[in-house]
């Protein structure tokens, strides 16, 4: 006899989809309504522009997910770069987003929008070039910054000086180029909300500890899309603070993503966005996925706590830096930056050894499952290491290859293989069997 959990449909779920939509509404609707489109790869200082007035960030990385999810407009964006001479193993959403680009269709309906100027910080050498390419296709200015990459937290006084030295100029030149008078209260006012949100975003994936897990990683793709693309406004910091309300009381009232909880795997790396059922295909089994660094940590501010545990990180002016004028806005954006989890793994594999062993631990996870993804070359980086090092610590873990966003290199049929017997290793069987 199998026990069930109490279960509920997410309150909240309606809303991120609708915050989802709308986003990508902002961005087509943005000229129209007389704002500023600026370019950006998901990791960019999105908050920057802020003190311009209105404007939309058109962010790269959600976008070639999104294409990806459209099998047949995904492979027209795909062959569109290719026959122009890019690689086939290229970063995948720079060959949609590309793609979509030159074909000047935008997913959601009518032309491609064209952006004003592009902002963009060196961390991935491919998206450095991906945003040249659009800029010599829109005949736009960029701005770019050099971020430095460390394998563990940095908050020396040279690095956050560094960043926002950088930020500060990069203000200037918008300033420039668009004419317009930077207002340094609405810098402040985006800042915190950053803070605040991806502060949020962390206590909410902290809750998933629980047994039985309160979310599940699928519902989570969702969730933390807004973190990703819109963390700087208002309307993201309500979301995030109702959301938080939600799984609280979930998990003080036992109340599961999945019914038949009896197995938690954690997730490494980029799903196939095209083939994202295979999470409920684990549930035939009474698996629940908890989530990746990827959702986790992409925006998500995380520190040690008090009890050695790893949960939220205190937002700058919680740590008692003020936050009343430019100056202090940049440095606490570059401090928040600086101190990102995720790009410590993509840096060394023993900095993502230590926070996967960490995880293992803390969320009570029984196995690991890692897509080896060809179409992203700085997320997959020493997954092998990372897999050696979960086994040295006796935890389970099973490999699939793929592509997360090009169906042309995924084997429906292989992977569920690989699954499949995963969890008969895991001891595992199907619950309707």
């Amino acid at each position: 006899m199998i026990k069930l959990h109490q279960t509920k449909q997410l309150q909240m779920w309606q809303k991120a989809k609708e915050l989802r939509l709308k986003y990508f509404k902002e961005v087509q609707t943005a000229k129209e309504q007389g704002k500023t489109l600026v370019l950006v790869d998901s990791g960019s200082f999105i908050e920057l522009p802020a003190g311009l007035g209105g404007y939309a960030c058109l962010e790269g990385h959600p976008y070639g997910a999104t294409v990806g999810m459209d099998l047949d407009f995904a492979r027209e964006c795909a062959e569109a770069t290719e026959a122009r001479g890019y690689a086939r193993d290229l970063c995948v959403y720079t060959r949609n987003f590309w793609g979509s680009m030159f074909l000047n269709r935008y997913y959601f309906g009518g032309e491609f929008p064209k952006p004003d100027f592009t902002i963009k910080r060196s961390l991935c050498d491919t998206e450095s070039k991906w945003l040249q390419v659009c800029c010599e296709h829109f005949h736009i200015p960029s701005f770019y910054i050099d971020f430095p990459l460390y394998p563990d937290s940095r908050t020396d006084k040279e690095d956050i000086d560094y960043l926002a030295t950088q930020m500060n100029d990069c203000i200037e030149w918008m300033e420039k180029i668009t004419h317009k008078e930077y207002d340094d209260e609405q810098l402040v006012r985006a800042a915190r909300n950053e803070f605040r949100t991806t502060s949020l975003w962390a206590e909410i994936c902290a809750l998933n500890k629980a047994v039985p897990a309160p979310l599940d990683q699928k519902t989570i793709y969702t969730l933390y899309f807004p973190t990703v693309v819109s963390r700087y406004q208002d309307e993201t910091v309500h979301f995030y603070e109702e959301l938080l309300a939600e799984v609280k009381d979930r998990v003080a009232n036992n109340i599961a993503a999945l019914a038949t909880e009896r197995c938690r795997l954690w997730d490494d790396g980029i799903p196939p966005w095209y083939f994202l059922r295979l999470y409920r295909y684990l549930e035939s089994y009474g698996a629940v996925v908890l989530g990746s660094i990827y959702t986790y940590t992409l925006h998500g501010a995380w520190a040690d706590q008090t009890d050695g545990s790893w949960g939220r990180a205190r937002t700058p002016e919680e740590r008692g830096m003020p936050m009343k004028t430019r100056e202090d806005a940049l440095r606490a954006l570059s401090l928040w930056y600086l101190e990102k989890p995720i790009y410590q793994g993509m840096c060394l594999p023993v900095s993502k050894n230590k926070q996967l062993l960490r995880i293992i631990k803390e969320w009570h996870i029984d196995g690991t499952m890692m897509h080896l993804n060809r179409g992203c070359e700085g997320l997959v980086l020493g997954q092998m290491e990372n897999r050696l090092a979960l086994l040295k610590e006796h935890n389970p873990v099973t490999i699939y290859e793929g592509n997360s966003a090009d169906k042309r290199e995924f084997d429906e049929s292989q992977v569920m293989d690989r699954l499949d017997a995963f969890m008969e290793s895991l001891g595992m069987k199907k619950l309707d069997s």
